[in-house]
């Protein structure tokens, strides 16, 4: 929902319901596009989003990690809070909050971008209009005793450190329910969505980390300037 490292799953994963004859972003989902369009069209008129969430990581030769996470985006400015760390980017730096550690990177935004990429709901809608993936309706599951349609993405790109993407949309709602991202270094990651508020107004002070809360606290600068 958030870092690149919240992106991943298993190598050779197949895509269940893409035809073998889809080979270019012409042949995409025409139904799938019409859900898509909406949502993202929805979203395009938040000026802000604050999401609820809970992030299930399933690592290779690793137990199961469940966290409860929150992520605020408003304009470029975003706030990402997990239980174990928090991101958080003004637009000009980025700093990571190891919370166990007490310690803070501080690194110039352009510089990190790599590291502290994220996807939260409405990036992950901007990836269909990107022309890298093609996209398809593949089934209807019952999602926590709701019906969803289930969309997924496979990348065009062979190259890519992503074997597949699924969102999920409930349909009486047509909200987005879950976004599933998966990796061909074998890890998945599981962002159940609880609660999507929009167009509240943040101060923007809460998108820059403020030291002086966290007596004590290490400090990696890293910024160039």
């Amino acid at each position: 929902m958030l870092k690149s490292i919240y992106i991943l799953l298993f190598t050779g994963m197949t895509f269940v319901g893409f035809s073998q004859t889809m080979t270019s972003v012409a042949d995409n989902d025409p139904a799938a596009k019409k859900i898509l369009d909406k949502l993202k069209a929805e979203y395009d008129t938040y000026t802000s989003m604050e999401v609820d969430f809970e992030l299930v990581l399933e690592l290779p030769q690793q137990e199961t990690e469940v966290q409860n996470g929150k992520v605020i985006q408003q304009g470029d400015n975003y706030k990402l809070d997990l239980d174990d760390r928090a991101i958080y980017s003004n637009g000009s730096y980025v700093w990571l909050h190891v919370k166990r550690n007490n310690e803070v990177q501080i690194n110039d935004a352009d510089m990190d971008e790599d590291d502290t990429n994220m996807m939260s709901p409405k990036d992950m809608l901007q990836l269909y209009e990107s022309g890298e993936y093609l996209y398809a309706i593949t089934a209807e599951p019952l999602l926590d005793g709701k019906k969803v349609t289930q969309i997924e993405f496979k990348p065009l790109d062979r190259d890519s450190e992503f074997s597949k993407m699924a969102l999920y949309v409930d349909k009486k709602t047509k909200k987005m329910a879950q976004m599933k991202v998966f990796s061909k270094d074998g890890g998945r990651y599981t962002l159940k969505i609880s609660d999507i508020t929009p167009n509240k107004k943040y101060p923007l002070s809460i998108f820059a980390f403020d030291a002086s809360k966290f007596p004590g606290i290490h400090i990696e600068d890293l910024r160039i300037d």
